[in-house]
């Protein structure tokens, strides 16, 4: 069973209510499974329990809050539902390795701009491979400003008036197949979107030893698109005997902005529902024209036929 919309269903809700009480029984609900099933779906699809995922998305929160506004540490601890100032402050330093107070002293002094994506123009991120139909149209960067978990995000914004509806513009990565033949892999992050105009998603292609494609999910069958707040998504698919190369990667298509994080890779197990495109599926069944005589004119008039 794909479990995918209900946890994506739920992990809006937390976005909506992190500055709220959030029990168990109440995501649960939400969910439409028993508390049991639920924390072990939620673990199964965002490798975090409710509780961890809830703590962590927290902790963003407030140091977002610690770099960008005046409000007294207390109350930024009070208004993520700490029971203290401790309690926050311990939290906190198991995260950021800094204590409340050093990481507002130490990170505000290198960023100043509220709300703004903070682009390192040009930058390399190491491991994986930036590419596109348009490259000098888009922008790929880390975003200290705006991220799920940690202290940044990787970007792509592509405002350009000279971008067209068919490019695209990918973080990517390649590596060997061989350590994972036989076994079903997710590729799953969370995704952040502004004014998507065509779409964007996570991608993972399985390529032989001659490139063909032999497993492809791109996300196109269930797309991003327009303006939403962080949300787990993941593809799945499995690694046949044939295959070569694996890619993973975050697209672009079109103009807008997408944010990646929390990235994971990870063998699961059969009971977690392959995501892959099936490739044959515009294909017809059997060899057809093989006269080569038929056309185009001899079909519409078949069908005009059978109308009348």
């Amino acid at each position: 069973m794909n479990y995918s919309y209900s946890i994506q269903k739920t992990i809006s809700y937390i976005e909506t209510n992190l500055n709220n009480k959030l029990s168990l029984d109440e995501l649960a609900d939400m969910a439409g499974y028993s508390k049991y099933h639920f924390l072990r779906i939620f673990k199964n699809e965002t490798s975090s329990r409710p509780f961890e995922y809830i703590q962590n998305r927290r902790m963003a929160r407030a140091a977002k809050q610690l770099l960008f506004t005046q409000k007294n540490i207390l109350d930024i601890a009070l208004m993520y539902r700490f029971e203290s100032q401790e309690a926050f402050t311990r939290a906190f330093k198991k995260t950021y390795h800094l204590s409340p107070g050093k990481y507002r002293n130490m990170m505000s002094d290198l960023i100043h701009i509220e709300e703004v994506c903070v682009m390192e123009k040009d930058n390399m991120i190491p491991g994986w491979i930036i590419t596109g139909t348009a490259p000098h149209e888009y922008s790929v960067a880390f975003d200290h400003v705006i991220f799920h978990k940690g202290t940044r995000s990787v970007c792509i914004k592509g405002e350009s008036d000279n971008i067209d509806d068919g490019d695209y513009m990918t973080v990517m990565q390649q590596f060997k197949a061989c350590n994972y033949i036989g076994k079903r892999l997710r590729f799953s992050a969370f995704l952040k979107t502004q004014k998507v105009e065509k779409w964007c998603g996570l991608w993972m292609r399985i390529n032989g030893a001659t490139a063909n494609i032999i497993k492809i999910d791109n996300m196109q069958n269930r797309p991003v698109k327009g303006t939403n707040d962080w949300n787990y998504y993941s593809v799945v698919l499995d690694i046949p005997e044939s295959s070569n190369i694996i890619n993973i990667g975050v697209l672009l298509c079109g103009k807008g902005t997408v944010w990646m994080d929390h990235i994971n890779f990870e063998m699961v197990d059969k009971s977690v529902e392959t995501t892959d495109v099936d490739l044959s599926s515009e294909l017809p069944e059997n060899p057809v024209n093989l006269s080569l005589e038929e056309s185009d004119i001899d079909k519409k008039q078949e069908i005009n036929t059978e109308v009348m």
